[in-house]
């Protein structure tokens, strides 16, 4: 017969397999309750674990007398300042002899006597002259030029005239582009003049028009279902209750221990753990730094710098200019303030063209305002119809008859009947444990009813 896991035969979906943390089980049945872990690194005996080095921290009294020793202080040791010693150049002295010019490549590699190289090139062939040599190339053999007539000027022949007067020519510009008159261009704008209607307003728009009435159709009264109580009584179980049982144990235990209650009669000690433990130190009051007296050093200051004593002054003399003397022409007679720009291109008068606007269309009105608006004048007021609403009454509905206290859930609602998982129990029923396997799985297996032989 085919075995059923236990996450197989849940019903409710809240059962599963207790699953361990490695491969634990095996097809015995049996749980060996060892891990890899356990199998390569064995358990030692008793060891205590090493003490540790590290100081309590014990309250420490005061010694005595605090000393302004710091270890910088106490090792440190001032040594002499020894002025380092300038090295002195030595003077220098020139050899005596002559000096020897000769190199490593001298030395090494000597001269040879070189031959010259012979021509590899073959003799010339002198060829022998039987004729007169035709000195005709190919190009002017085969292309030769024709006689093609010059194609005549389509240019107009203009005789040029100097001018009589001075810039009397005119340009390309003005030849090309002559002057013409600005011409506004015209507006395409529909003109603003109020159109008057002379028909009175009869209060019709599109929505009067169009729209037609509907008379509502009646809503149709639903019959009032007759309560049928059911025969089954109600269980009053939940799913919570069916399936999660409460176990049979001891109630749990506080473990907080027992909170004495301080009556109000018993002074108050005056003392806490912080005062007993902390107690204060007698510290002595800081002694004060002596600073000792100035004592101006004995003697005169010499003001002299380095460079007052290495650097001596020189009498310099003062460099003449190069630059070249200029010849200046004194002229006594006025300035006459012309120029050749000023007589070649003299002021034109310019006039500045006035604004371009259009004529007003809408005369301004010549008489006194009489307080009436375009709005005012040409509006005709109607009476309003108001529209009929087709919103329900709201009034209470009185009834006479007393209310019966039936819900439609206690009307529709049918009590069924509460299935139990068969995993929840601790052997299922119905099926008979056979085996675990490697990974936690248990497996069961169904028990088949005997059939009796006629």
């Amino acid at each position: 017969m085919r075995t059923r896991c236990l996450c197989q035969i849940c019903t409710c979906g809240r059962h599963r397999c207790p699953h361990g943390t490695t491969r634990i089980y095996e097809n015995s049945g049996m749980p060996f309750l060892t891990t890899e872990y356990l199998e390569k690194y064995p358990m030692y005996g008793n060891v205590h674990p090493p003490q540790s080095l590290k100081p309590k921290q014990e309250l420490q009294t005061c010694r005595g007398k605090m000393e302004g020793i710091t270890t910088f202080k106490s090792d440190y040791r001032p040594f002499e300042i020894v002025k380092q010693p300038r090295h002195v150049p030595e003077e220098y002295k020139p050899n005596h002899g002559e000096i020897d010019l000769g190199t490593t490549y001298k030395q090494d590699f000597n001269s040879y006597k070189v031959q010259p190289v012979a021509i590899v090139r073959p003799l010339e062939r002198q060829q022998v002259k039987k004729g007169k040599l035709d000195t005709v190339p190919t190009y002017k053999d085969d292309y030769r030029a024709w006689d093609m007539p010059k194609s005549e000027i389509c240019k107009p022949e203009e005789t040029y005239h100097p001018p009589t007067v001075k810039f009397g020519n005119s340009t390309t510009f003005q030849d090309d582009f002559v002057p013409q008159a600005i011409k506004p261009t015209p507006s395409f704008k529909p003109p603003l003049v109020v159109k008057r209607s002379t028909v009175p307003f009869n209060g019709d728009t599109s929505h009067r028009l169009d729209y037609v009435p509907h008379q509502l159709e009646c809503k149709p009264a639903r019959p009032k279902e007759v309560y049928k109580p059911t025969g089954q009584s109600f269980e009053n179980l939940t799913t919570h209750r069916c399936d999660f049982q409460g176990l049979i144990g001891e109630a749990a235990k506080i473990c907080r221990p027992a909170y004495p209650r301080v009556t109000q009669k018993s002074p108050f000690e005056g003392s806490t753990e912080f005062r007993q433990s902390f107690q204060p130190w007698e510290i002595p009051p800081p002694e004060a730094k002596k600073v000792p007296e100035y004592v101006p050093p004995a003697g005169s200051m010499q003001s002299d710098s380095t460079s007052h004593l290495d650097y001596v002054p020189h009498q310099v003399n003062r460099v003449a200019p190069i630059r070249p003397v200029s010849h200046r022409r004194n002229n006594n007679f006025p300035f006459q303030g012309k120029s050749t720009t000023k007589e070649d291109f003299p002021a034109w008068e310019s006039c500045r063209q006035g604004i371009i606007k259009r004529q007003q269309q809408i005369p301004n009105p010549s008489g006194k305002f009489d307080g009436l608006s375009t709005f005012r004048s040409h509006y005709v007021p109607h009476e309003l119809i108001p529209t009929e609403s087709c919103k329900p009454l709201n009034v209470a509905l009185k009834s006479s008859i007393p209310f019966d206290n039936i819900t439609m859930y206690s009307v529709a609602y049918t009590p069924k009947k509460q299935e139990i998982c068969p995993a929840s129990y601790s052997s299922p029923p119905g099926y008979v444990f056979e085996n675990t396997n490697s990974q936690g799985h248990q497996f069961f297996r169904k028990i088949t009813p005997a059939v009796k032989a006629f």
